[in-house]
């Protein structure tokens, strides 16, 4: 059994580890707070202009914009959103694991990365993969300009037809305690047949054809930034949920300890006392 001292001294490292935990809960629930609203606002006018879009698309011609063009497939690029940081539970791991597990069907010869986040970069860099354009340390000051920067280098890469389509790996938030990993193809953009049908009645003002060249290369900004902040949003739940559970947890091991600790502390008064009856015995002998 452990002596007193050792005891005493992991209580003092537990209660320290406590409360740097239950910090970190702290600061990722301020934090989700603010990207929550952030998100919560993006979310309708992200909806309506991809709406709005998909209504048109199967009533123009797709070779007026390079952004529409289907190719055939050979290879492809994954935007792969991550954190810089971890303790936040499997918020990357899954996102990692499933974007290895997209990458694996066309073939990692086929495939290139832009890695947003420092742990997805990390992750992909010591195993050789492709990484085109890595994003980190700006998740703290994030802003509509950094998905605009993202998306200019991505949009590139598909115009210049070195890749042939462009898919996004990333957290979707659903609530507190559940993010669900998502996978969207960015480009090129299309359509669902559910979405083909519109009213025959209904006239654009200017022509279609102006109103997708004008809409689409803005959808393609405000889907970079939707991936920004449901990843962030994300992140910060993931976070305040492995710290709660970590603070809970050291709890647990804190009253294992000191029990631990009373039951050693009763066995070494029991030892001294059997000691001190034992020399007043042969003391009395």
């Amino acid at each position: 059994m452990a002596n007193l001292k050792d005891i005493r001294n992991r209580i003092k490292s537990v209660k320290s580890i406590k409360q740097v935990t239950r910090a970190m809960k702290m600061v990722a629930a301020a934090k989700l707070r603010k990207s929550q609203e952030r998100m919560e606002q993006a979310r309708p006018y992200a909806r309506r202009l991809e709406e709005i879009i998909q209504s048109l698309l199967p009533s123009v011609d797709r070779n007026m914009l390079d952004l529409l063009d289907v190719r055939d497939v050979k290879r492809q690029a994954f935007i792969v959103v991550t954190s810089d940081r971890g303790l936040a539970g499997s918020f990357n791991t899954t996102i990692i694991r499933k974007a290895e597990q997209e990458i694996s069907v066309i073939g990692k010869d086929k495939c290139e990365l832009f890695c947003v986040g420092r742990k997805g970069r990390d992750h992909f860099k010591k195993r050789d993969y492709q990484i085109v354009e890595d994003y980190i340390e700006f998740w703290n000051d994030l802003n509509y300009s950094d998905a605009i920067k993202i998306g200019q280098g991505v949009i590139q890469r598909f115009l210049s037809k070195e890749v042939d389509e462009i898919r996004v790996v990333y957290n979707y938030f659903q609530s507190v305690g559940s993010q669900e990993t998502i996978v969207e193809t960015l480009l090129p953009v299309t359509f669902s047949e559910t979405d083909s049908d519109q009213p025959a009645d209904r006239i654009y003002e200017p022509s279609k054809e102006e109103i997708i060249t004008s809409l689409v290369p803005r959808h393609l900004n405000i889907q970079m930034w939707k991936y920004l902040l449901e990843s962030y949003a994300s992140e910060q739940a993931a976070r305040m949920v492995a710290m709660d559970n970590a603070t809970e947890n050291s709890g647990e091991m804190i009253r294992d300890l000191q029990l631990q600790f009373n039951k050693a502390r009763q066995a070494s008064i029991t030892t001294e006392m059997l000691e001190i009856v034992g020399g007043a015995e042969a003391l009395n002998a």
